[in-house]
């Protein structure tokens, strides 16, 4: 019973995991969608120096993970924890845990990513560049 409760909590945990992985996605690429729409619409938010630091970090540890060739913590975190469950192959895990798998995980040449993660990197660079972050926040 202790081993089902077990596999049930890293399946568990796994699918949380990947569910992060999905969140990471979202800010980063969702994030950069916003800056471009903002700056067309003329919205003031997309200037908030935090949330722009925070975006131009995110996406750039991407860029250096794909060009050092490290695998994303959230990926290998995820694995330990299917690993730990005794989910071994992809029908072994939850509805939810492959649906946001097929969202994240394309079957690609390493190369094509770590060349698409430089590029975003490239775009959002390009971004904090030409569409500015405001110099000093307003909270009001």
């Amino acid at each position: 019973m202790s081993d089902y409760i077990g596999n049930n909590l890293y399946a568990l945990l796994a699918d949380a995991l990947v569910f992060l992985h999905l969140c990471y996605l979202v800010f980063t690429v969702g994030g950069e969608a916003a800056i471009l729409a903002g700056w067309i619409r003329g919205w003031v938010w997309i200037r908030n120096r935090v949330f722009r630091f925070l975006h131009l970090a995110s996406v750039l540890l991407v860029a250096l993970e794909a060009l050092l060739g490290i695998w994303c913590p959230f990926t290998v975190w995820e694995y330990r924890m299917r690993r730990a469950a005794g989910q071994m192959v992809e029908e072994d895990i939850s509805f939810v845990g492959r649906l946001i798998r097929m969202i994240l995980f394309y079957e690609f040449p390493p190369l094509f990513f770590t060349l698409l993660y430089i590029g975003f990197g490239g775009l959002v660079l390009l971004t904090l560049i030409y569409v500015p972050p405001a110099k000093k926040d307003h909270d009001k």
